[in-house]
């Protein structure tokens, strides 16, 4: 059986990437220095799909910085301001992906929202009146050639059509259908392009069909690919994954596609539709066996169930990642650390596609009988009957202990409300800050020392302490009301708790692209969660003791923790994510009794993970996340105010489920998405005090006090000025020390004005 990659990790297997580009921005190397760099990636991942065996190796799944962003630029969908810069290709690709201040301008980034129910980012195209698609970009047609001259043949991978047309933003009159026949047409040109270059095979990804789809999606996806198709001279492979296509399976595979790329790992009903309406002897299934999005080893036995049932149905099969492997660590070569009792259970990208190569000969066989004595296949047996140190009894116990009313806050929320003015006497239009402050050199140098062993734990803290003590002294130099302590211990908003949590397991460089430059190093849940010890209070209860002013705590949501983990398979997601609620409320109840009355617990992935279509949102989400929010800060006095911090998704569609998380006062990421989602808390009456992000903390450039003020205003018109927060978008641990000042500055000024007014 012939075997697939959908696309591979594309930062390097250390981050090669991510520090050049970085080095780029810095004007510390050429433009011809940063694209040596990524060549020599894309060859390296190339060459490791092609020695393991891969039959179809994907070009074009490498990005600078993201991939719907780089289909955009080359069909010229680039809004006018950023052209009117001037600047380079490559710096006006750059300034679309993060903002641009300098001689020749001062723009905002484009908006960013999460991929689908991921934790990596995608920039969000814009489309201005007047722009004129074309196929205006040869990266594509450039990557596949570069493969070529190695000796490697690619299927060409390109976001298709219909996924661009529904992700992008229209600011004018223009609708999606208005450009369809263009963006078709331009897309035939690359393919016939590629067609000339030798190319045998376009992979179009159209995960947005795992959506819920309305019949003016279906008709103008059939339009684009009716054109498409007509003019093809290539074979297409139409790839779908993140969900199951039930709305569209039936057209989807009557259209003149030569293959179909089906997710089997979250699509629920994959397997279904194909048993009940077939699937068609003239195309070739891509079958999505290998979860690209988890990092446990593959089970041979459930996936050659699927592979053995669709030989039945005599389907021409290829065996293929759920999804795009951008979504896991590179290699498992690199971890030292992990005892091999742990790690022989994992599978990285480049261990998946071992797996790949194991399962295409095992899948050779007509049944279990004839490989069940093969090595390969018990070896896999054995491991998934052999899982050390997973189950603690008092945990499991303790869930099981939770009541009904364990998940609710008293007093209601409009007498806390009532009691917390008083007890704050907090100005109107409070500010503060998310949490995080620039982590600098030092910051990380001392962190590293200390792991290493080269200084000691008194002068690890003693290093913190003086960090949070001149952030605090800048904070109070500000005039910001709400203190935060910085947060110069924590390596990761989610990798430091888990540290913290027994049931966790930690990896040494099994980095993750999040978006652009920004990676993580999500660590693993292995077993049953519990709070080993205090977490935050010595750093929060330290800062407090360096002010007047209310110090907030830091701590992360027991759903963000779970989302932003590589979670456990062998229980349910609900359970998990509530023995992290008990354990972070434990930390809550810590911080409330040492004086922290203002506790932030962030849930900035509370969205990540919301099922894609609508009909599954509460039975299958919502109704357990939710309460397990609750869970957390519903012992606390009514005195002591809640907050939470949500950032880069949709959240409009669920603001009332947001409202009843019960906080007391929530953030929201909302600065570029143009405060789009203030129509929607005004439409739903949204009681929570609100706190819309004012400036994006992801772009380099500082917001000036007539920006703020203008945002402000606009808040202000769509939120009642009692219970309007100021504050910036995010945490600010990436930016640099001199802007986050200046921009700190601006914003406590823009508020004052908006005070005086």
């Amino acid at each position: 059986m012939k075997t697939s990659v959908i696309g591979f990790p594309r930062v390097g297997e250390l981050r090669e990437l991510k520090f050049a580009t970085e080095k780029y921005w810095r004007g510390d190397i050429s433009e011809k220095e940063l694209r040596d760099t990524a060549k020599d990636i894309r060859k390296k991942n190339w060459s490791i799909q092609q020695e393991k065996g891969i039959d179809f190796i994907s070009s074009n799944d490498f990005s600078f910085y993201d991939n719907l962003l780089d289909t955009a630029y080359a069909f010229n969908i680039v809004p006018k301001r950023y052209k009117e810069l001037g600047l380079s290709d490559i710096d006006t690709y750059f300034a679309m992906a993060r903002g641009y201040q300098g001689e020749k301008g001062d723009v905002k980034a484009l908006a960013m929202k999460k991929w689908f129910n991921t934790n990596y980012h995608y920039m969000v195209p814009e489309f201005d009146d007047g722009t004129e698609v074309k196929l205006a970009g040869t990266k594509a047609l450039d990557e596949y050639s570069e493969a070529k001259a190695l000796g490697i043949q690619t299927k060409t991978v390109i976001a298709g059509p219909f996924t661009l047309l529904k992700l992008t933003r229209f600011t004018g009159s223009t609708k999606a259908e208005d450009i369809a026949d263009r963006l078709a047409e331009s897309y035939i040109e690359l393919i016939l392009k590629l067609s000339e270059a030798g190319e045998e095979w376009v992979q179009l990804d159209e995960p947005y069909l795992v959506r819920d789809l309305t019949e003016e999606d279906i008709a103008l996806f059939e339009k684009l690919y009716k054109k498409i198709l007509s003019e093809k001279n290539v074979k297409i492979l139409l790839q779908t994954y993140f969900g199951d296509v039930r709305d569209i399976y039936k057209k989807l595979v009557s259209l003149d596609f030569d293959a179909v790329g089906l997710d089997f790992i979250e699509g629920i009903k994959t397997a279904e539709l194909i048993k009940e309406y077939g699937f068609p002897k003239d195309k070739i299934l891509f079958a999505g066996l290998l979860n690209g999005k988890n990092i446990w080893r593959n089970n041979y036995k459930k996936t050659l169930e699927t592979i053995f049932d669709l030989k039945a149905l005599g389907i021409n099969t290829v065996l293929s990642t759920s999804c795009s492997l951008l979504h896991v660590p590179f290699t498992l070569r690199n971890e030292s650390k992990l005892p091999q009792k742990y790690t022989e259970h994992f599978a990285f990208a480049e261990e998946k596609l071992s797996e790949l190569l194991e399962l295409s000969s095992l899948a050779n066989a007509e049944n279990f009988a004839e490989i069940a004595g093969d090595s390969e296949y018990t070896a896999n047996e054995k491991l998934f009957k052999n899982r050390p140190d997973v189950v603690i009894e008092k945990v499991q116990n303790r869930v099981s202990s939770i009541k009904e009313s364990d998940y609710t806050r008293l007093p209601v929320f409009e007498e806390r409300e009532k009691i917390q003015k008083e007890v704050f006497n907090l100005p109107l239009f409070p500010t503060t800050t998310i949490g995080s402050f620039p982590q600098t050199q030092d910051v990380k140098q001392n962190r590293s020392a200390f792991r290493k062993g080269e200084i000691t734990l008194e002068q690890y803290k003693d290093f913190n302490k003086k960090k949070i003590l001149s952030c605090v002294r800048e904070q109070e130099e500000i005039g910001l009301d709400v203190i935060v302590h910085g947060e110069y211990e924590r390596n990761d908003m989610v990798e430091y708790f888990g540290e913290h949590l027994e049931g966790y397991l930690f990896t040494e460089k099994a980095w993750v692209q999040s978006y652009g430059t920004r990676c993580v190093k999500p660590p693993i849940i292995w077993g049953d969660v519990s709070r080993r010890e205090a977490i935050t209070l010595e750093w929060s209860a330290y800062a407090k003791s360096c002010t007047d002013k209310p110090v907030k705590g830091m701590l992360t949501g027991p759903v963000t923790i779970l989302n932003w983990s590589f979670p456990r398979e062998d229980i349910s997601v609900k359970e998990s994510t509530l023995q992290i609620a008990l354990a972070i409320r434990d930390e809550v109840l810590d911080l409330e009794a040492n004086g922290i009355n203002i506790i932030q617990i962030d849930e900035a992935a509370l969205r990540e993970k919301l099922p894609l279509r609508k009909s599954d949102w509460y039975s299958q989400y919502l109704d357990w996340a939710i309460p397990a929010f609750r869970l957390v800060h519903s012992g606390v006095k009514p005195e002591t105010q809640i907050h939470t911090h949500m950032c880069y998704s949709e959240f409009t569609d669920i603001i009332p489920a947001i409202d009843n998380m019960d906080a007391d006062v929530i953030t929201f990421e909302a600065s570029r998405s143009d405060l789009l989602i203030l129509d929607s808390l005004k439409a739903n009456n949204f009681k929570t005090e609100v706190g819309p992000g004012v400036y994006d903390i992801h772009s380099p450039r500082v917001p000036s006090e007539e920006e703020i003020v203008s945002a402000l205003e606009k808040m202000l018109g769509k939120i009642d000025k009692e219970k309007l927060w100021v504050n910036p978008d995010c945490g600010l641990k990436t930016r640099g020390e001199t802007e986050t000042k200046a921009s700190l500055v601006n914003l406590v000024a823009a508020a004052k004005k908006l005070r005086n007014k």
